[in-house]
C-alpha cells in the first residue's frame, strides 16, 4: 500500500497598523508596522494529482493561483488543494499574500525544495507595498518593515520584531458585506493621492521608534495604542480623498468610536479596510467592551470579534508515510 504524501499549511491573518511613508518619495517606499493574528487564518491541504483542482474556501481564487504558483516554481505535474478555512478576501487582513505564500510553501514541501518566502512573494506578485505580510509567514508578533528598496526585487526588510503580549486582546470590527480597495482599484487610488507630507513621515517614524515599540516592550497597552491611533489618523486622513474618510466604512467608524469611548485603545483600520481594530489590555476588558458594544455591531451589520496576537509564523505539516511532523516556519 502506497501512502499519498499530503502537506498542510496554516498561515495567519495580519493587521496593517499603518504606513510610515505612504507617499514613498525616497529610495525606499512605504514602510509600515503590522501585527500577526491567531485568527482568522488560511488552512490548505495540498497533494499531487492527475490534474489541477481546488476545493473548499476561496475555490475560484485557488483554482487560478495554484497552476500559477506551480509554474512560477518550475514544478512539473499537477496538484490538488483544499482550503478548510480562509482569511476573508479584500478585508484588509492580508488574505491574498497569505494564500499565495501558503500555496508556494506547500508546493515546495511536496517537491522537497527549500522554502524561499521572500523570493516567492516576488514571484507571485506579493509585497509590492507592504513587507509585513511576507514577514508574518516566517514569524509573528509586531513587525516594522523599512520600506521597499526600489533598486531591489525583494520584499521590504524587517527592521524590528517584538512579541505581542499574551494578555492583550485585539478587537476586530468585520464588515462581511463590504470590500476594501484591491487590484487595479488599489493601484489607481495610490496613484491619485497627493504627496504625503515629510513632516508626517518623520512623526510616524518617531511614534514607532520612540513610543509604539518601547510601549510594547514595557507591556503598556495605552502607550502602544495611542501611538498606533495617531499614525492611523495621519494615514487615514491621507487616504480620505480615495476612501471617503479616515475609515472606508462609516459603520466601522461609528463602532470604532464606540469602542474608544468604552476604553479600547489604538482604534484604526487595517490597510484599505473595511476591517477596523482596537486593543484591550486583557481578556476580561475585551469581553466587557464587546458586551457593551455588541448590540450596536449587530444593528450596523458588523461582526465584533476578539482575537489574540500570534507570536509565530505559518505552520507546515508534512507527514511522511503516516507520521506527523509539524514545524513553524
Amino acid at each position: 500500500m502506497v501512502t499519498e504524501q499530503v502537506v498542510r499549511v496554516r498561515a495567519p491573518a495580519r493587521l496593517h497598523l499603518g504606513f510610515l511613508d505612504p507617499g514613498g518619495r525616497g529610495a525606499r517606499r512605504f514602510g509600515g508596522i503590522g501585527l500577526a493574528l491567531d485568527a482568522p487564518a488560511t488552512s490548505l491541504t495540498l497533494r499531487r494529482a492527475p490534474a489541477f483542482s481546488a476545493e473548499g474556501a476561496e475555490r475560484a481564487r485557488l483554482a487560478r493561483l495554484l497552476p500559477e504558483a506551480a509554474a512560477a516554481l518550475g514544478l512539473p505535474g499537477a496538484f490538488a488543494v483544499h482550503a478548510s478555512e480562509a482569511i476573508p478576501a479584500h478585508a484588509g487582513l492580508g488574505s491574498g499574500t497569505q494564500l499565495a505564500l501558503a500555496l508556494a510553501a506547500g508546493l515546495r514541501t511536496l517537491a522537497g525544495l527549500p522554502l524561499d518566502v521572500g523570493g516567492d512573494a516576488v514571484r507571485l506578485g506579493r509585497g509590492a507595498r507592504s513587507g509585513v505580510g511576507a514577514a508574518f509567514f516566517t514569524g509573528g508578533g509586531v513587525v516594522v518593515d523599512g520600506g521597499r528598496n526600489e533598486g531591489r526585487d525583494r520584499p521590504a526588510p524587517v527592521v524590528a520584531q517584538l512579541p505581542f503580549p499574551e494578555a492583550w486582546r485585539v478587537l476586530l470590527i468585520l464588515q462581511p458585506s463590504a470590500a476594501g480597495f484591491h487590484g487595479a482599484d488599489e493601484l489607481a487610488a495610490f496613484a491619485a493621492l497627493p504627496p504625503f507630507p515629510r513632516e508626517a513621515t518623520a512623526e510616524n517614524c518617531r511614534l514607532v521608534l520612540m513610543q509604539a515599540l518601547p510601549a510594547l516592550a514595557e507591556r503598556d497597552v495605552a502607550g502602544f495604542g495611542d501611538a498606533v491611533e495617531t499614525i492611523q489618523t495621519a494615514v487615514g486622513t491621507h487616504f480620505a480623498p480615495a476612501q471617503g474618510g479616515v475609515f472606508a466604512s462609516p459603520a466601522v467608524a461609528r463602532l470604532a468610536a464606540r469602542l474608544k469611548s468604552l476604553g479600547a485603545r489604538g482604534v484604526g483600520q487595517s490597510s484599505w479596510g473595511p476591517t477596523g481594530f482596537a486593543f484591550a489590555g486583557s481578556e476580561a476588558e475585551a469581553a466587557r467592551i464587546v458586551e457593551a458594544a455588541g448590540g450596536q455591531a449587530r444593528d450596523e451589520g458588523l461582526v465584533l470579534a476578539v482575537a489574540r496576537g500570534r507570536n509565530e509564523g505559518a505552520t507546515i505539516e508534512a507527514p511522511p508515510a503516516g507520521a506527523r511532523l509539524a514545524r513553524a516556519v
